[in-house]
């Protein structure tokens, strides 16, 4: 069998790791360079995310991971300015209840990513802009790339997030829907805050502030291994980013056009101008060239369909602001899965294919997934 992946994100890596483990033939193609697309720096991977990771992953690559992330986020502090001074105003559960997180750990989002691509260089080529597929007489699938290349597999995978242009051409009635929401997200060196108190306030669990009429997010990343040196124990060949320990960030801002890096950090510390001094601070002192702002876009459930030897997953089909990642790479373990069956005998292609979309029908177009 031979599959090939379009995206190069947490998803279609994770898929691509578990296929090689199973046997299967993979090819990972991505649009974009090696770095990807700026998507801002942290993630809360729960349960979920850490069983996908576990599953498909070498068992060094999983232990790296699991080396690096932060310390367990069993709550979500709501801090408030009392007498001038910011304080925890009450808790809220991370129990994964009418939208709300579940429990988990915070990861470095371009770490992980680092580690997912390790070992698979001889199977991703990037600057490779998929444009439209073919189903043959033989039931495999034929791909075109901008650049004129082929390819041919016996299934294909869109897991190139929102904008998908596999899910254009293979659901072309989906649709969308822009929110109006927009995040600002951005990262700060927490030697560069220290002074403020704000990160031992926090600990390792979110936080949300609401002052003066502004929400702000936050979320301390210490590294339970500094990646350098889990590297050497786990995975040598991995090419670590530079990176510490830091306060992850984000404000909520109205629909309109932000630019580039730059711009954005800028516009964050205007919307930043009227909270708390050490909130001022966390902004001010981020890295600019890793602060984004992110479009907040949602798919309404799409009616099931029939199974065929093209498919998809995370925010391809069922974008999750907040958890997407969790969704998706679970969605890469479960696609595994059915396709290790096929692979083997166990099943026909197209129901192994389609009990995955079901299930993943089932568990991700839910109210609790839209509302968050």
């Amino acid at each position: 069998m031979r599959v090939v992946v379009i995206g190069a994100g947490l998803g279609g890596l994770t898929l691509a790791h578990g296929l090689r483990r199973a046997g299967i033939d993979v090819a990972v193609y991505e649009r974009d360079g090696a770095r990807g697309r700026p998507q801002g720096v942290s993630l809360h991977i729960d349960g979920r995310g850490a069983a996908a990771l576990r599953a498909c992953l070498p068992p060094a690559h999983a232990a790296m991971v699991a080396a690096t992330t932060g310390g367990p986020r069993t709550r979500t502090l709501l801090l408030s300015e009392v007498d001038g001074e910011l304080a925890v105003a009450g808790t809220r559960p991370a129990d994964g209840v009418a939208g709300r997180a579940r429990p988990g750990r915070q990861v470095h989002r371009p770490l992980l990513r680092a580690v997912l691509l390790t070992g698979l260089g001889d199977a991703v080529r990037f600057g490779a802009e998929f444009t439209r597929f073919e189903r043959r007489a033989d039931g495999r699938v034929r791909v075109w790339f901008a650049d004129g290349a082929t390819d041919t597999a016996d299934v294909l995978v869109g897991a190139d997030g929102i904008g998908s242009a596999v899910r254009a051409r293979f659901l072309p009635d989906v649709r969308v829907a822009d929110t109006g929401r927009r995040m600002i997200m951005g990262a700060t060196p927490v030697r560069a805050v220290a002074g403020t108190g704000l990160p031992e306030l926090a600990g390792d669990s979110p936080a949300v502030v609401r002052v003066r009429g502004t929400t702000m997010v936050l979320g301390v990343l210490r590294f339970a291994e500094q990646p350098k040196i889990a590297r050497e124990k786990w995975l040598p060949a991995l090419r670590v980013p530079d990176v510490e320990d830091y306060v992850m960030w984000a404000l909520p801002v109205a629909r309109e056009r932000l630019g580039p890096p730059g711009a954005v950090w800028h516009r964050a510390r205007e919307l930043a101008a009227d909270l708390h001094p050490a909130l001022r601070e966390v902004v001010a002192e981020a890295w600019p060239e890793v602060t984004v702002a992110l479009r907040i876009g949602m798919i309404p459930a799409v009616p099931a369909w029939p199974a065929s030897p093209v498919t998809l997953i995370g925010d391809a089909i069922h974008p999750a602001p907040g958890f997407g990642a969790n969704l998706a790479m679970r969605d890469a373990d479960r696609l595994r899965a059915a396709l290790a069956g096929a692979h083997r005998g166990r099943h026909a292609l197209l129901d192994a294919i389609g009990a995955y979309e079901e299930t993943m029908r089932r568990d991700s177009f839910t109210p609790a997934a839209a509302s968050a």
